[in-house]
């Protein structure tokens, strides 16, 4: 063992309450893992453990403890344990990120891109909270303002007729060739009514919806995806699906036409470079997706999703969702994620 691994809890606090369909969010708790070095102190690796309450399948009620033995088990093996670590996608995303950084002992630059460099930057999505209907409007007049080309918005949580309103307005003053529009449903359409509300939808010329209904259920999200108007993408529905094996089965049963990877919530980055592998066999475009991680998640999923050159936008946006996030040299601009190789910061001095 020449490293030891400590964990810092931290609890971020939203600037304004975040709303999904399952209910809002203040606040949300997350574990950095510090990996430092016997011999020199300054050579250290850090990664983000972020489980999402209610959602993610290692959101457990023992949470630091387990994390702490997993540290453990890594800081006596000298390396992580990517298989032992399968079924637990937050720890593995935080421990594998911390040891790339330590491994490669180069401060945060985690790989070798245009975007790591700060000559290029990622195109993301602009994400619109629920909330009531002026919320939302406020919303994305503010994306559009701000030079956003892809829109999503969160729906499921007020009137569905109010949500049609706002989608009509978007579409009463941009085209699909000026302002693509993505909605995610959070599995809020019940069975019922689920290809109606496609139906409604499809008049916006809408690029995808999220989760339409709720996961776990392969059959009749499988005949959803064969009969949609409207271009379905996979992202509860991959949440504890850890298996390989059982990855290739639901992307042969259900057929989406998208799938979306969240690296804290579908395996890390060893278990979502998996479903991208499959996803590519089938002919099934894919995106990234943070989940509400702070800056030192999110400048790693960011650098990650570089080496993919992947074009269409991504779902980088979160990290300025709080009132104490990690100082990183993150920037947005326009419709573009960037790191400012300009900006100086030291995220120890608040993880600590």
């Amino acid at each position: 063992m020449d490293f030891t691994i400590q964990v810092y809890p931290y609890e971020l606090k939203f600037k304004n309450p975040a709303g999904t369909s399952r209910g809002v969010y203040l606040f949300r708790k997350v574990w950095y893992v510090v990996i430092r070095s016997l011999k020199d102190p300054l050579h250290i690796g850090i990664g983000e453990c972020a489980p999402l309450l209610d959602l993610s399948c290692d959101n457990l009620p023992d949470y630091e403890e387990v994390l702490k033995a997993f540290c453990k088990q890594t800081e006596q093996a000298g390396s992580v344990d990517t298989e032992s670590l399968r079924n637990y996608p937050s720890m593995l995303f935080g421990l594998e990120t911390a040891m790339r950084q330590y491994e490669r002992h180069q401060d945060y630059h985690l790989y070798d891109t245009d975007f790591a460099s700060g000559m290029e930057g990622i195109r993301i999505n602009g994400l619109i909270w629920m909330g009531d209907k002026k919320k939302m409007y406020d919303q994305i007049v503010a994306k559009l303002e701000a030079g956003f080309k892809c829109i999503k918005l969160k729906i499921g949580a007020i009137d569905f007729d109010s949500e049609i309103d706002l989608l009509r307005y978007i579409r009463a003053h941009f085209s699909s060739d000026e302002i693509e529009l993505r909605v995610d449903a959070n599995g809020a359409f019940a069975l019922t009514d689920a290809m109606d509300k496609l139906n409604r939808l499809s008049e916006f010329e809408i690029h995808s919806i999220e989760q339409p209904i709720r996961a776990g259920q392969w059959v009749q999200m499988a005949d959803l995806c064969s009969r949609t108007p409207v271009p379905i993408a996979l992202d509860e529905e991959l949440i504890g699906v850890n298996d390989f094996s059982d990855k290739q089965a639901l992307l042969e049963a259900i057929k989406p036409q998208y799938i979306i990877l969240k690296p804290s919530l579908h395996g890390g980055m060893a278990g979502t470079s998996e479903w991208i592998q499959e996803a590519r066999l089938r002919n099934i475009p894919w995106w990234i997706t943070s989940a509400l991680e702070s800056n030192i998640g999110l400048n790693a999923i960011a650098q990650w999703t570089s080496t993919f050159k992947n074009p269409l936008p991504q779902g980088l946006g979160t990290g300025m969702l709080y009132t104490n996030n990690i100082p990183m040299n993150l920037e947005i601009r326009q419709d573009c994620l960037w790191i400012n190789p300009d900006i100086n910061f030291d995220p120890l001095t608040i993880i600590q």
